[in-house]
């Protein structure tokens, strides 16, 4: 009887289609963090230059948990180790609010080189200067579309998602293809995995205030 039901199994187990791949691939949903948690949130390390004051703090809205930014001439940005095979998960997904932007501020210029609202792709290569870093961001004053080279750090190219305050006060769900948003900034396709996902905010260089929201962020397929 044994040998029977072992033999029905492993037929099974022979036939049975295989499970599909995961379709997502989860960097943060904020679920597991205590609402009213402040700073740097657990999971999540400190990645700033300069004065940071990581005005961060986990909050109810909605169904669920959400982190919320603010930042008072300071620039604060945390950061989450990955790994993400693009090819396989080529879609950045995340949702965030604009609530007040930086006054004056413009990705296109150093002086001015603040955002409310940032979600950067960090693809890391040795040494340190060689390492490629895409930044979705959400301007007071760049045009949305334009793809912005960081006059400040020549690892960052910028994606400017969002611009101005007109969509302020609302969630919104973004979704950016990274894979061709790499092949069109570097032009070629990316030889190296993603290493790190960073989420900041920066009001520091127009010396005036900030302030977001941040959902869930995950890649998926295509």
């Amino acid at each position: 009887m044994r040998r029977a039901l072992a033999g029905v199994i492993l037929t099974f187990l022979a036939i049975a289609p295989a499970l599909p791949a995961e379709p997502t691939l989860l960097i943060e949903d904020w679920s597991r963090q205590a609402a009213g948690t402040r700073g740097v949130p657990e999971g999540w390390t400190a990645r700033s230059w300069g004065t940071a004051n990581y005005d961060f703090t986990l909050v109810v809205e909605g169904s669920g948990k959400v982190l919320h930014l603010r930042s008072d001439n300071d620039n604060s940005t945390i950061g989450k180790e990955v790994k993400v095979d693009l090819k396989q998960f080529p879609i950045l997904v995340w949702r965030w609010k604009g609530v007040t932007l930086p006054r004056g501020g413009d990705s296109r210029r150093s002086e001015t080189d603040d955002q409310a609202a940032q979600v950067y792709v960090v693809f890391p290569r040795f040494p340190d200067w060689r390492s490629r870093i895409i930044g979705y961001v959400w301007d007071t004053t760049a045009p949305a579309g334009a793809i912005v080279p960081s006059k400040k750090t020549s690892t960052v190219t910028y994606v400017i998602v969002r611009s101005g305050e007109a969509e302020l006060g609302r969630w919104i769900t973004e979704t950016r293809n990274v894979y061709e948003d790499y092949k069109r900034i570097y032009g070629a396709a990316p030889g190296e995995d993603v290493g790190a996902v960073s989420v900041a905010i920066d009001s520091n260089d127009t010396r005036s205030r900030a302030e977001s929201f941040m959902g869930e962020i995950f890649f998926r397929r295509l």
